[in-house]
């Protein structure tokens, strides 16, 4: 199939932010009286917001999900992206060519908020090949799992949803992907969660960004 437009994950897809912002995450759960492991709480809360896990959250610490935690929660995770993020593996000349194959109608349609996305791609150098065409969850009447993002994405492109390739790298962004009717290409660098990405709907599974022109016929 000849895909129209190419709608990016940020998180996981575009740059290395997951273990550092879990790791934020982990710290002060474990200072509201909930410890995880490292690896647990990538498990739990990779691909979902915070807030969508208030209850879990409350349950386990016995204290409300405030807007002054989860203020704190932000500060602190966007001073160690700052200090510490780097962009995913063979992401800049894929990117790149990715762009100029679509004459760029490539989006960055992510769950996170937009001050941590546009900072993200900023500090990596690929803000500019997403300018004007950044959509965030935070902004839609529902994230991922939900399709919205990915439909804003595709409606700002001018492009209906099914001519468009989705890539993501989690579960929740697969479906969100699968929902809009979007070909979706799911990154697994590690290559463990293969199965569960295919049970999500991906078409595509791959360890490489290196890979992915080829396989979006750039």
């Amino acid at each position: 199939m000849k895909f129209e437009a190419i709608l990016f994950d940020c998180d996981g897809v575009l740059v290395d932010s997951e273990p550092i912002t879990n790791g934020v995450l982990r710290d002060m759960l474990e200072e509201a009286g909930w410890a995880l492991t490292a690896d647990d709480c990538m498990r739990l809360f990779v691909g979902k917001t915070v807030r969508s896990e208030a209850a879990r959250i409350e349950a386990h610490t016995g204290r409300p999900l405030t807007d002054a935690w989860m203020a704190d929660f932000y500060a602190r995770r966007n001073a160690e992206l700052e200090a510490r993020l780097t962009a995913i593996e063979h992401i800049h000349p894929t990117i790149e060519r990715v762009h100029a194959h679509h004459g760029g109608r490539i989006a960055c349609a992510s769950g996170a908020d937009r001050y941590k996305v546009e900072m993200q791609l900023a500090k990596v150098g690929l803000a500019p090949f997403f300018a004007g065409r950044v959509f965030s969850g935070h902004e839609m009447p529902r994230t991922k799992p939900a399709p919205d993002v990915y439909l804003a994405a595709a409606a700002a492109l001018q492009t209906p949803a099914p001519r468009c390739a989705v890539v993501e790298d989690t579960v929740t962004g697969v479906m969100a992907g699968v929902a809009a009717g979007a070909t979706v290409f799911a990154y697994a660098p590690l290559g463990d969660s293969v199965q569960a990405l295919r049970a999500a709907g991906a078409a595509h599974v791959f360890a490489s960004m290196a890979e992915l022109p080829a396989l979006l016929g750039c």
